[in-house]
C-alpha cells in the first residue's frame, strides 16, 4: 500500500471534477461480503473521463478494484495515455499493484486519493 503525499490547497478543476465523479461510483460498488467500497476515475489525454466502482466476488481473487476497472474501461474505450486519476476510499492508502496497472500506460500520471466525504488527501505519482 502506498500513501502519498499530502494535498494541500484546492484541486485543479479537472482534477476536483475526477473526485466528484469517483465518489460518485463508489456509492455503486459491488461489495456483498463486506469489501471496502471504492470509487475511481481516470482522464485519458483526450480529455475523456472513465469512473468506476468496486466489483466484489465470492473469492477475492476475482473481485476487481475500482481503480483497475476505470482504467480497464478507458483502455477498452481506446485510451492508452492519462492525465490524471482519483480513487475515493476509508482506506487512506492505494494498492501498489491498482497503481501498476495505471502505471502500464505511463509513468508520471498524478492519483488523488480522497476519503468518502471527497476531500483530497494524498496525491501519489505513478
Amino acid at each position: 500500500m502506498l500513501a502519498g503525499e499530502p494535498v494541500t490547497g484546492e484541486l485543479a478543476a479537472e482534477d476536483a471534477k475526477l473526485v466528484v465523479l469517483a465518489r460518485s461510483a463508489r456509492l455503486r460498488a459491488y461489495t456483498p461480503r463486506g469489501e471496502r467500497p471504492e470509487g475511481a476515475a481516470v482522464r485519458d489525454t483526450d480529455g475523456r473521463t472513465y469512473a468506476a466502482a468496486t466489483v466484489g466476488h465470492a473469492r477475492p481473487e476475482l473481485a476487481t478494484a475500482a481503480l483497475r476497472a476505470a482504467v480497464a474501461a478507458a483502455a477498452a474505450s481506446g485510451a492508452r495515455r492519462f492525465e490524471a486519476a482519483a480513487v475515493v476510499s476509508e482506506a487512506g492508502q492505494l494498492a501498489a499493484d491498482d497503481l501498476a496497472v495505471l502505471a502500464e500506460f505511463g509513468e508520471g500520471t498524478p492519483v488523488f486519493l480522497a476519503g468518502p466525504d471527497g476531500v483530497a488527501r494524498t496525491r501519489t505519482t505513478v
